[in-house]
């Protein structure tokens, strides 16, 4: 509603519109007029008043089909209409007030009846137009709620889809930005971990399709769960290989002993279902190597695949060494040995000659964790 409100004066007497005119301004109103019904509804729609004040006789188009046709517009606002009349029947006041009137004056008008009844009908006004607001503002809120849930399920889906292809850290540092983009290439260094089931190939070749599934599906499962426990980045796996790596995509000081804790609750884990997969004719082992130094990382593949990979002579050792090892048997390389020495029960060390390698390369045997004095 305007301040000061603007109220249409509808009525044919040129004196009758002089005297409201006259008294509304004293109250401090805004006062215009029209001289007949379709002068009157003309303005009313073009200047959409607070308030009318409405005669009902009328020639042209009377006060009664004003009101209906008003009423009857539904681009035309809330606007309360006062009916102002001569007539004293009052069946025609029932008559102004069921066409669309909401309140009704005699003449001539009292002044103070005048003041009151505007003031009733704006204060009416003002209490509408607040409620046409709060509902406005809470259809906007809606909206806006709606197209943040949107915005919310939409990222949820796509961290979804990220977390299928990626290690949680890696689709988490996607997914957050930052100054740099954790899929451009870059030099660190790592620890790598790479796993192969011993015996895989022979069971595969007389085993039915659906029972070699159904152990890699448990091999994935048991492998995967303590791969996520340990945040390590799964690079890749193919069939019952697997490639994990530490200290990237975030920063782990502590990544060859992650990588080690990882692989002894991973030989452990796998060591029962190889029980119960011997039980059932399938003669399956594990062998695990770990190896740590730098790399080049980043995204590798083409568009609309990509996979996050490291390349360097660490994932090679790691690959040979994984190789090199027997059923239930994880060999880690001389440097991640001289890192974690204090902790790890280990084997004397190995030189194996390895293919790439030009020199015997020392290795150790993992046995376990040197227990806690």
């Amino acid at each position: 509603m305007r301040n000061p409100p603007r109220i249409l004066i509808v009525d044919d007497n040129a004196t009758n519109v002089k005297i409201l005119e006259a008294r509304l301004r004293s109250e401090g109103y805004e006062a215009v007029s029209a001289a007949d019904g379709e002068e009157g509804l003309a303005a009313a729609r073009e200047l959409t008043p607070d308030l009318i004040l409405l005669d009902l006789m009328m020639p042209r188009l009377d006060g009664f089909e004003v009101c209906r046709r008003l009423r009857a517009d539904p681009s035309f606002p809330f606007t309360p209409i006062i009916i102002v009349t001569a007539m004293a029947d009052l069946k025609d006041v029932v008559a102004g007030l069921e066409a669309g009137g909401d309140e009704y004056l005699t003449k001539p008008v009292d002044h103070a009846a005048l003041a009151a009844r505007v003031r009733s009908m704006l204060r009416i006004k003002g209490l509408h137009d607040r409620v046409e607001e709060l509902v406005a503002q809470t259809q906007d809120w809606n909206a806006t709620l709606e197209r943040r849930v949107a915005i919310q399920v939409a990222e949820l889906e796509r961290i979804g889809r990220l977390r299928r292809f990626f290690s949680p850290q890696l689709a988490d540092a996607i997914l957050s930005g930052g100054a740099e983009d954790p899929l451009q290439s870059h030099r660190r260094e790592i620890t790598v971990v790479f796993l192969d089931l011993r015996g895989f190939t022979a069971f595969a070749e007389v085993a039915e399709p659906e029972e070699v599934m159904g152990v890699l599906r448990q091999y994935h499962a048991a492998t995967g769960e303590l791969i996520l426990a340990h945040e390590g980045t799964l690079e890749h796996f193919t069939g019952d290989g697997m490639m994990i790596f530490f200290n990237d995509p975030v920063l782990q000081p502590d990544a060859a002993e992650r990588a080690v804790r990882m692989s002894l609750a991973i030989r452990e884990r796998i060591g029962s279902l190889a029980e119960s997969w011997l039980r059932r004719g399938y003669a399956l082992g594990l062998g695990i190597g770990i190896a740590q130094g730098f790399a080049t990382i980043g995204a590798i593949g083409f568009e609309g695949r990509w996979d996050y990979g490291a390349i360097g002579t660490v994932t090679n050792l790691a690959a040979r060494l994984c190789g090199e090892a027997a059923s239930n048997q994880i060999l880690i390389s001389r440097k991640v040995h001289a890192q974690l020495e204090p902790l790890l029960e280990v084997e004397p060390p190995l030189a194996l000659v390895l293919k790439g390698f030009q020199r015997p390369v020392d290795c150790f045997d993992v046995r376990g964790i040197v227990p806690a004095a």
